[in-house]
């Protein structure tokens, strides 16, 4: 964890935020490389679930909603942590981060707790008992504070899709169950122990889907959606399947609304910790936004409450994982092993000497040409091997330089990022050569 945060922040993929004011507690900024990361990633994410399916259309809400809809959706009653105290250094944690023990709020055991081990002072722990504690960030709208003024930032992209489900129907008379609706966005959580530079934030992005389906079908569209999300993992991100866990969760520890659910969990270097989540809402949500029952079907007329499959994947852990899951440290040299479509630079272009016009002159035409289809860098600095490892540190699949020979026959070096083997290709075929490499 530690070299990837050096090279996050020394490479520009993601700062401390506020750092010159001496940063904010978990608070970062996403950096030149580090945005065009994220940015892959999101886009990916889109293509793949959205515009490939005739079965999905996708929203952008707003994050400061109507405090009724949470009100609703249970969320001011129910999403609460339950956090203990050491009393002996004062360490506040969530009752499930305390090793070998999980304090559920109604049935607290104060004899188990004289045998638990504080995670900061490493000392025999004297807890407090458990209390509430909201995870919403509330705030006020508009000049005058005071109860009616009360709102939240979402803690969930989640309501949106629900809260929006008649008008998307009747905006898409083309869509009937089973159909899903997908969105990107940001949401806020007030937690009390983040940690772990960007794996638990108090203000992070989701990729979420609410998958509408008929309550006799839910296995199957469950199962169905644990095999996309795998996929997603493997054939998308590149993730290892040694380094994930799938944990069902157990009755007692899902969410209100849940009646089945699984953690996606990764083998992080802190410890298996959740990545994304599976989870099969049931009918929950529809019934508490509405009063009648919102679907009919276009061609029996057969009118129900729809059930939904939400699958979650978190943007900042997807981030994280594709960094950890390609670092790799060779004899010389460090590479970012990311996926060429979700690597920051597609490919960068060089002059062999930056002291010879000609050479530059070629080389920032080729650039100019392929910047028109791909994110491309200009590196002219330093001496050619030094370059080469710059690119392959910051995931650049590909570099191309312009040589002496580039003036005679109109062919460039392109270097592999993996396994650094070198090839003459033809200027005018280079935009096409990555083009058939970025869909492999």
């Amino acid at each position: 964890m530690d070299k990837i945060v050096s090279l996050c922040k020394r490479r520009g993929f993601v700062f401390p935020g506020s750092e010159i004011y001496g940063g904010l507690s978990n608070s970062y900024d996403y950096g030149p490389l580090g945005v065009e990361l994220k940015n892959n990633i999101k886009k990916v994410w889109w293509e793949r679930f959205v515009h490939r399916r005739d079965d999905m259309v996708g929203i952008d809400a707003a994050i400061i909603m109507n405090p009724k809809v949470w009100e609703a959706s249970g969320h001011v009653k129910e999403f609460y942590d339950s956090l203990m105290q050491c009393k002996k250094c004062n360490s506040i944690f969530r009752d499930d981060e305390i090793p070998g023990f999980i304090v559920r709020h109604d049935k607290y055991d104060a004899g188990k707790v004289k045998d638990l081990t504080c995670p900061e002072c490493k000392q025999k722990g004297d807890f407090t008992s458990p209390t509430l504690f909201s995870l919403m960030f509330e705030t006020n709208l508009g000049p005058v504070k005071d109860r009616k003024s009360n709102v939240y930032l979402r803690p969930e992209t989640a309501q949106a899709m629900f809260v929006d489900f008649k008008q998307i129907l009747d905006t898409n008379p083309r869509l009937k169950i089973p159909f899903g609706i997908a969105q990107i966005g940001k949401a806020f959580r007030n937690e009390v122990t983040p940690g772990n530079f960007i794996f638990r934030t108090r203000e992070f992005e989701m990729m979420e889907i609410e998958y509408f389906i008929r309550e006799k079908e839910w296995k199957k569209w469950f199962d169905y959606w644990l095999d996309e999300m795998k996929g997603w993992l493997r054939d998308d991100l590149g993730i290892s399947d040694e380094n994930l866990e799938f944990v069902e969760i157990p009755e007692g520890e899902r969410a209100h609304y849940s009646k089945r659910t699984i953690d996606i969990e990764y083998q992080y270097p802190f410890g298996q910790k959740e990545l994304y989540g599976l989870a099969y809402r049931t009918d929950f949500d529809l019934k508490a936004h509405f009063k009648e029952l919102p679907y009919r079907d276009p061609e029996t007329g057969e009118e129900f409450w729809p059930h939904v499959v939400e699958p979650t994947w978190g943007v900042d852990r997807s981030v994280l994982v594709v960094l950890l899951e390609s670092y790799t440290e060779e004899k010389d040299r460090v590479v970012l092993r990311l996926p060429p479509k979700l690597a920051p630079y597609k490919a960068a272009v060089f002059p062999l000497l930056a002291n010879k016009p000609e050479l530059v002159k070629l080389a920032r035409k080729i650039y100019e040409d392929l910047r028109k289809d791909f994110t491309v860098a200009w590196d002219d600095r330093g001496n050619i091997g030094k370059r080469y490892y710059s690119q392959d540190e910051i995931a650049t699949p590909w570099c191309i330089t312009v040589d002496f020979d580039s003036l005679k026959d109109k062919t460039v070096t392109m270097r592999d990022r993996d396994t650094t083997k070198q090839k003459r290709v033809k200027i005018s075929n280079l935009a096409k050569t990555i083009s058939e490499a970025l869909v492999l």
